[in-house]
C-alpha cells in the first residue's frame, strides 16, 4: 500500500512539473511580444524626433525576437515599419527589399489590414522614383483593402499621398477632390499631421485652378495647425507655398519673407537629420544638401588617399594636356606654313590673271581701233564708186552695160554691207549691239545678188535664175543686215 502511495505522490509531482513548465513557456511568449510592442512603441518615438538610426536599430530587435518565437503578424508589421525609416532616409532599394518581405507574409496570413499598409508605403515609394501610375494602383489597393477591412481612419493618409502624385501629373481637379476627402477624413479622427499637410496641399492645388485668395487662406489654416502642433515639415512646406502663391499674385514683398523662412527652417531640419542618419546615408545626405561640408568630411576619412590618388590623377592629366597641347602646336604651325604657301601661290596666280586679262582687253581694244579705222577707211571709196554707178545708171547707159553697171552698184553695196557687218560685230564684242529697223525690198536685194554674181556664173558656164513667190510681199520692215 506504501508502495502505491509512493507512485500517486511521483506521478502528482511530475504532473505538476510539466504544468509549471508549460505556463512557464506561455509566460515566456508573453513577455516577449511585450518586449515587442516596447521595442516597436520606442522605435516610434524614435522617428518622430528624427533619430532614425535607433529607431531602425529598435525595430530590428524587436523582428529578431518575432521570428524566434515565429510571430508572423509580428514580423510582417516590423518590415512595413522598418521599409517607411528606409524610405524616409532615401535607402529605397532596401526599403523596396523590406516592402516584398512584408507583403509575402501578411499575404500569406491574409494580414490585409497590414497589407494596405504596405501597398500606401509602396505606392509612396514609386512616386518618389516619378513612377506615378504604379504609385496610384498600389494607393488604389491600398484603398479598397482599407475599406474591406473597416479600416477607414488609415485612409486619409492615403489619399492625401494619392492626391500629391495627381498634383505632380497636373490632373488639379482630381487632386483637389482627392484632398477634400482628406480633410473630411483627418478631422474626423483627429489626425492633425495629415490634417495641416492636406490643407497645405489645397492651397497649392487651389492656386494652380486660379483661386489665389481661398488657396492663401487654406494654406494658412495648414500652417496654423502645424504651428500649434510642432509639425515643422509641414510648417516648411507651407512657408514654400505662401511664397510662390504670394509671387504668383506679385506680391513680392510677402513672397520673399516667406522665402526667407522657408530656407531659414530648412536650414535647421536639415541640421536635426544630419545629425540623426544613419552612418551609410550621412555622406550622401551632406552631398545632396552641403558639398562644403560633404568635402570636409570625405577629407578627414580618406585623406591619405585622396592626397595620393589627386596626385596620380593631375600628374596623369598634367601629362597628357602638356601632349595634346604640344601636338595642338604642331599641328597649328604645320597648318599655318601650308596656308602661307597657298596664299603665296594664289597671290602669284592672281597677278598673272590679271596681267593676261589687260593684255586681252588691250588686244581686244587694240582689234576693235584696228577694225574700225579700215572699216571707215575703206566706206569712203565705196560711196563714191556707188555714188558713180547710181550716176551712170541714170544717164541712159547702153543696153548692153546697163547689167554690168547694175553688178558694179551691189558689189559696192554688198562690200559696204560686208563693213557695216564687221562694225556690227565690234559692237557685239562691246555689248553696243543695236536692231537698225528700216524699210526695204527684198526682191531687189535678191535680184541684186543674182547680178552680182551672173558674171561670174557665165565665165564657168552655168546660168543662174530665181524665182519670187507671187504671193510674197516685196516690201519689209526690219534689220536688212
Amino acid at each position: 500500500m506504501s508502495q502505491i502511495k509512493y507512485y500517486i505522490l511521483a506521478f502528482l509531482i511530475t504532473l505538476s512539473t510539466l504544468v509549471s513548465a508549460q505556463e512557464d513557456s506561455e509566460e515566456d511568449i508573453d513577455i516577449l511580444k511585450m518586449r515587442i510592442e516596447n521595442l516597436v512603441t520606442q522605435s516610434n518615438f524614435d522617428s518622430e524626433r528624427g533619430d532614425y538610426f535607433n529607431a531602425k536599430d529598435n525595430l530590428e530587435k524587436a523582428l529578431s525576437i518575432a521570428e524566434k518565437i515565429s510571430d508572423r503578424k509580428s514580423e510582417g508589421e516590423i518590415h512595413t515599419k522598418i521599409a517607411k525609416l528606409q524610405f524616409t532616409v532615401n535607402e529605397h532599394e532596401n526599403a523596396l527589399v523590406s516592402l516584398t518581405k512584408a507583403a509575402e507574409i501578411q499575404r500569406e496570413i491574409n494580414d490585409y489590414g497590414n497589407l494596405a499598409m504596405t501597398y500606401n508605403i509602396r505606392g509612396a515609394l514609386h512616386a518618389s522614383k516619378k513612377e506615378y501610375q504604379t504609385a496610384l494602383d498600389y494607393f488604389n489597393s491600398a484603398k479598397t483593402k482599407f475599406e474591406e477591412e473597416d479600416l477607414e481612419r488609415f485612409i486619409p493618409e492615403v489619399t492625401l499621398n494619392e492626391a500629391k502624385v495627381n498634383l505632380k501629373l497636373k490632373d488639379y481637379k482630381t487632386a483637389k477632390s482627392l484632398l477634400e476627402r482628406t480633410i473630411v477624413l483627418a478631422k474626423k479622427y483627429n489626425q492633425y499631421n495629415i490634417l495641416s499637410n492636406a490643407l497645405i496641399y489645397s492651397g497649392k492645388t487651389i492656386d494652380k485652378l486660379g483661386n489665389n485668395k481661398l488657396a492663401i487662406s487654406m494654406t494658412k489654416e495648414g500652417l496654423e495647425i502645424a504651428d500649434a502642433n510642432g509639425f515643422i515639415e509641414n510648417t516648411n512646406e507651407a512657408y514654400l507655398t505662401l511664397s510662390n502663391i504670394y509671387e504668383n499674385e506679385a506680391d513680392y514683398k510677402l513672397a520673399h519673407d516667406y522665402l526667407a523662412k522657408h530656407v531659414q527652417l530648412s536650414d535647421s531640419i536639415l541640421n536635426i537629420k544630419r545629425e540623426n542618419l544613419s552612418p551609410e546615408k550621412r555622406v550622401q545626405y551632406i552631398d545632396a544638401y552641403n558639398a562644403a561640408d560633404y568635402e570636409k568630411l570625405k577629407t578627414i576619412i580618406e585623406e591619405q588617399e585622396s592626397e595620393s590618388s589627386l596626385a596620380k590623377i593631375t600628374t596623369i592629366l598634367s601629362i597628357a594636356l602638356i601632349t595634346i597641347l604640344s601636338l595642338l602646336t604642331l599641328a597649328l604651325y604645320k597648318n599655318n606654313n601650308i596656308r602661307l604657301k597657298s596664299n603665296n601661290m594664289l597671290h602669284e596666280k592672281n597677278d598673272d590673271l590679271i596681267e593676261a586679262m589687260r593684255k586681252a582687253e588691250q588686244a581686244s581694244k587694240t582689234k576693235a581701233n584696228f577694225l574700225s579705222t579700215v572699216t571707215h577707211e575703206l566706206r569712203t571709196p565705196l560711196y563714191a564708186v556707188t555714188g558713180l554707178t547710181n550716176m551712170l545708171l541714170d544717164e541712159d547707159p547702153k543696153e548692153h552695160q546697163i547689167p554690168h553697171l547694175k553688178s558694179l552698184k551691189f558689189s559696192g553695196d554688198y562690200l559696204l554691207t560686208f563693213i557695216n557687218d564687221i562694225l556690227q560685230i565690234n559692237k557685239i564684242e562691246a555689248n553696243k549691239v543695236e536692231l537698225d529697223p528700216v524699210q526695204f525690198n527684198l526682191k531687189m536685194k535678191v535680184e541684186n545678188v543674182v547680178s552680182a554674181l551672173n558674171n561670174s556664173a557665165l565665165d564657168n558656164n552655168v546660168i543662174m535664175h530665181y524665182e519670187y513667190q507671187k504671193d510674197l510681199p516685196h516690201t519689209f520692215i526690219g534689220d536688212n543686215l
